[in-house]
């Protein structure tokens, strides 16, 4: 995704080029109000399950278990995205995601619902995403020009961030009166749009691509892989996502077991933290969008990640509820820097017959950091507790970043490694 340098009006405007495109703006609000929907889930979700278990071990299970399966389906996700019908794809894995939010509103109704019904869900959830990620992940790239690509992709990131604020919100709102039952339903609800959308905006596949299975393990996307890994610029952009996702992505994940435990408050502060988090998210988007050339995106990425880190640290430190909430819309904010900068190297280096795998490698950097991170911080919280957790993590993160900067974000090391 987007990262610029400095402030200029040319992002804007490109910006708001790209909501004029009827295709565009038709998937931007189709993606919003799927997207708000998911984030009230997972607002719902984790408390359910702390509600039904009292254990950060399970709820890190629950998170380990929607994000796992990235790291061995979603290669085979890319090669579905580029050598599959898309549209297809991306249509047929969502509706079976769809039908997960309906069973757990069909097992709270019948009573009949335990922690690891809900966990083998969010696995079901985990498979479907690993498998239509890469495919979505590459709708934005389809649908403007390639000029405009980073545009559209911080334009996407700033519909993504704006349901982190809405969804949150909504969610305290109907758990205060619905209960978890409430967001699950609306949850559910909130594909049809996006469905719909997919149908209209990616164009049907007259002649079928022929799926070679080979391809899973050679051709040309195999070799052109290879030669990327090879390259310190975005290894080291890989790298910089992975270590963020695992030391600092469990942040929001485990805010429940923060709010609950040091701030002995009730779902609707975990909803507020959330939004504010979003928020945070929201604001890095658009910061992205006005951002120039001034700032090079490695330097910028690593400073963000860097600051993602330290806001971990302030996570655990703080007592006051205000003071979390601050800190929760920087660390927001930050995040979507570092990892929208990343998104943006990617796609720049990616050639369209590729696209679909690059943005599996992001994904699984992402994803499946972010998996074995939570499942991490659950065990370490079980045993030293939510605040000692997040101080290692913190430190830890700025310690490697501070190590990466200097193998792909330094000009000097970067040009001395490739000569």
């Amino acid at each position: 995704m987007l990262i610029a340098r400095g402030f200029s009006m040319t992002n804007s405007t490109d910006a708001a080029t790209e909501l004029r495109s009827k295709r565009f703006a038709t998937f931007w609000v189709g993606s919003l109000l799927s997207n708000i929907g998911t984030w009230m889930q997972q607002v719902a979700e984790p408390w359910l399950v702390l509600s039904l278990s009292a254990s950060p071990v399970l709820l890190g299970l629950d998170a380990f278990a929607m994000d796992a399966p990235v790291w061995l389906l979603t290669i085979m996700g890319g090669i579905l995205a580029d050598h599959g019908d898309r549209r297809r794809v991306i249509f047929f894995f969502q509706a079976i995601q769809m039908l997960c939010p309906l069973i757990l509103v069909g097992l709270i109704l019948t009573g009949w619902i335990h922690v690891w019904m809900i966990i083998v869900l969010s696995f079901v959830v985990g498979v479907t995403d690993a498998l239509s990620m890469p495919a979505f992940q590459s709708i934005v790239p389809s649908l403007v020009k390639p000029e405009r690509i980073e545009s559209a992709i911080a334009l996407n990131s700033t519909q993504f961030n704006l349901s982190r604020v809405l969804g949150p919100a909504f969610a305290g709102l109907v758990m205060a009166k619905y209960g978890a039952i409430g967001c699950f339903a609306a949850n559910a609800f909130s594909y049809f749009p996006f469905l719909l959308v997919i149908l209209w905006v990616l164009p049907k596949v007259k002649t079928r691509k022929r799926f070679d299975r080979k391809a899973l393990g050679e051709g040309p996307w195999y070799s052109e892989i290879r030669s990327m890994s090879r390259d310190p610029i975005l290894r080291g952009a890989l790298a910089t996502t992975l270590v963020t996702s695992f030391f600092c992505g469990p942040l929001i994940a485990f805010v429940p077991v923060l709010v609950r435990d040091v701030f002995h408050s009730d779902v609707s502060h975990f909803g507020g933290a959330v939004s504010a988090f979003g928020l945070g998210g929201l604001l890095g988007a658009v910061a992205v969008l006005w951002i120039d050339g001034r700032i090079e995106r490695r330097r910028l990425s690593s400073a963000s990640a860097i600051a993602c880190a330290a806001m971990v640290i302030a996570a655990a430190l703080t007592r006051s509820f205000s003071v979390l909430g601050v800190v929760l819309v920087l660390a927001g904010g930050v995040l979507t820097i570092t990892n929208t900068s990343v998104n943006s190297i990617l796609q720049a280096k990616a050639r369209d017959q590729i696209r679909g795998q690059t943005a599996s490698l992001y994904m699984m950097a992402m994803r499946g950091g972010l998996s074995l991170g939570n499942l991490f911080m659950g065990v370490s919280i079980h045993f030293f507790g939510i605040t000692h957790a997040l101080i290692f993590n913190g430190i830890v993160a700025i310690v490697i970043h501070i190590w990466l900067y200097q193998s792909w974000a330094n000009p000097a090391y970067v040009n001395l490694r490739r000569a």
